[in-house]
């Protein structure tokens, strides 16, 4: 499957009281690093719109296991993929990894789930699940790694 890496720096303000992150904060980051990954397959969010005719890839459904902690300063890789296509939704796969004397550590493996969609024929304020273009699958299943 196609892979993106991306280095994120921890700041200040995603840190709680305690000095790690927030954990919603994290959601930010994994967010944002899916909107990479279609970027490094070739479309930034705003093609992706235009080309295919989508409102966007609301996501329905999000969980983490938070294996080690992250503080202010500390810079984490989120490596992101897509694990799962179906007709009109797609899973993404998300691990961040903290540096460690002798490589990585996994800090957090995360799994969205998100729904292609388009404007609702009826009634174009609201969303319809659509198919997802076979070019799409094709390029995000691709072994080939993002910058």
């Amino acid at each position: 499957m196609f892979v993106n890496r991306r280095t994120v720096r921890i700041e200040w303000g995603d840190c709680d009281a305690a000095g790690i992150v927030f954990y919603p904060r994290y959601f930010a980051m994994f967010d944002a690093s899916t909107h990479h990954l279609f970027e490094a397959a070739g479309w930034k969010k705003k093609e992706l719109i235009r080309e295919f005719a989508i409102i966007g890839t609301p996501m329905v459904d999000t969980r983490a296991k938070f294996l080690v902690a992250s503080s202010f300063g500390d810079d984490i890789v989120i490596e992101t993929r897509i694990a799962a296509f179906r007709n009109s939704s797609f899973d993404v796969e998300h691990k961040a990894f903290k540096p460690a004397p002798d490589g990585e550590v996994l800090a957090i493996e995360a799994t969205e789930t998100r729904v292609w969609a388009g404007p609702h024929p009826d009634d174009p304020k609201r969303l319809k699940s659509k198919l997802i273009p076979e070019i799409v699958i094709r390029r995000l299943s691709e072994t080939a790694h993002g910058a």
